[in-house]
């Protein structure tokens, strides 16, 4: 197999990426070889070497503890529950939440053979035991797979005496009724609350 080729099969491999995409971004930096494809090459190799989980949370970063354990701005008294780093990373982004996180690492699914003791909760729980904590925000997907999951820890966390919530859902802003799927219209209705 030619240099390119592999190339081109390695970046058909990354999520929403396929064939035709992959050659036209290896065209692009064979383009800007200087300019864009040594960098990066650069910045995947730091990358490799220097990115790690966070022993608390499991966030990815460039230090363990990361960066939001580490903050003492945070208020350690919430803990949100996200699926995977991605789900931290949205949060994040939209600098709604001051509190600290907690990465499962994925949700129960018996089809894919995903069982309690594959996800992070075990750690989830020994961060609840100094009683400092104590409200649990579950910000998991509204999938069966992540409601399952939710109901799952909510259990779980019953025994370590802090309130557990979770995200509303419902309709998006700006979203308009014609577009909308069944299980979100359903949600939105379910949790309709009286006018301000």
């Amino acid at each position: 197999m030619s240099p390119l080729d592999q190339l081109m099969n390695l970046l058909a491999k990354l999520p929403g990426l396929g064939p035709r995409s992959a050659r036209r971004m290896v065209l692009h930096m064979l383009k800007r070889r200087e300019a864009l494809m040594l960098p990066l090459i650069e910045a995947m190799s730091v990358a490799v070497n220097n990115v790690k989980g966070c022993s608390i949370c499991g966030n990815l970063g460039g230090s363990d503890p990361c960066e939001i354990c580490r903050d003492p701005r945070r208020d350690k008294s919430l803990i949100c529950v996200v699926e995977d780093v991605a789900d931290l990373w949205a949060l994040e982004r939209s600098h709604a939440f001051r509190g600290l996180y907690h990465v499962l690492g994925g949700t129960l699914s018996a089809l894919e053979g995903v069982r309690p003791a594959d996800l992070r909760i075990d750690s989830l729980l020994e961060r609840l035991q100094n009683g400092e904590v104590k409200e649990v925000i579950l910000a998991l997907n509204a999938t069966v797979e992540g409601q399952t999951t939710a109901h799952y820890v909510t259990e779980r966390l019953e025994e370590a005496g802090v309130a557990v919530t979770k995200l509303a859902h419902g309709l998006p802003v700006g979203g308009e009724l014609d577009y909308l799927d069944d299980g979100t219209l359903i949600a939105a209705l379910q949790a309709r609350r009286k006018m301000a």
